[in-house]
């Protein structure tokens, strides 16, 4: 955490993704199926935030008393080449910090199931990390999901906006869960603990 961020300041984690039905399933999603994840664990459901175009939980993450975080986790409801609007606006909102907020995402350059935490950085092509970045700089959080790349000629694009294989499926509750483990990790005991926890 940057020495001028309150140690009181709130987290905003936002699970990236595209709403509706027919996206829920895909590996674009990934982080829309952390951040429900994690508000099940907080015991919040998802509502409309305000005139911001998200939806958000609001709860604390880690042990009751002074080691627990206050958390907002975010779903920007405005398609993922939209996603820093939203973010931006919840970032004023909640008056979190850049270096509190966490984006959980897709990672075309990792291998299925493996988890990168990193501060900063490009988007690698990222059309979500991309909108944030040009809303409120690259200085934020990230916890890369690996969804591997596409196979044979196969575009981005298609395969990114496909659903989890079946084979892919057997193991991708085990791996949200762990991504999820390692969003409250972050938040709880900073990056350091974070990646030389679950960076694999």
């Amino acid at each position: 955490m940057d020495v001028s961020t309150p140690a009181n300041a709130p987290w905003l984690v936002v699970g990236l993704g595209n709403p509706g039905p027919e996206y829920a399933m895909n590996r674009h999603n990934v982080g829309f199926m952390v951040a429900d994840l994690l508000a099940e664990r907080i015991g919040g459901k998802f509502k409309r935030a305000g005139k911001a175009q998200a939806q958000v939980v609001e709860g604390r993450i880690g042990p009751p008393g002074p080691g627990s975080r206050r958390v907002i986790l975010a779903k920007p409801m405005s398609f993922m080449n939209l996603s820093g609007g939203p973010v931006n606006a919840l970032r004023d909102f909640y008056k979190v910090p850049v270096g509190n907020i966490v984006a959980v995402h897709d990672e075309l350059d990792i291998d299925y199931g493996t988890l990168r935490l990193k501060l900063g950085g490009g988007d690698n092509g990222h059309n979500g990390l991309k909108s944030m970045t040009k809303a409120m700089g690259s200085d934020y959080h990230r916890v890369r999901f690996g969804i591997g790349r596409p196979p044979g000629r196969m575009q981005v694009a298609d395969f990114v906006l496909k659903d989890f294989s079946s084979a892919e499926r057997k193991e991708l509750d085990y791996f949200v869960d762990r991504a999820a483990d390692a969003v409250e990790c972050l938040v709880i005991d900073g990056l350091e603990r974070a990646q030389s926890t679950y960076n694999s």
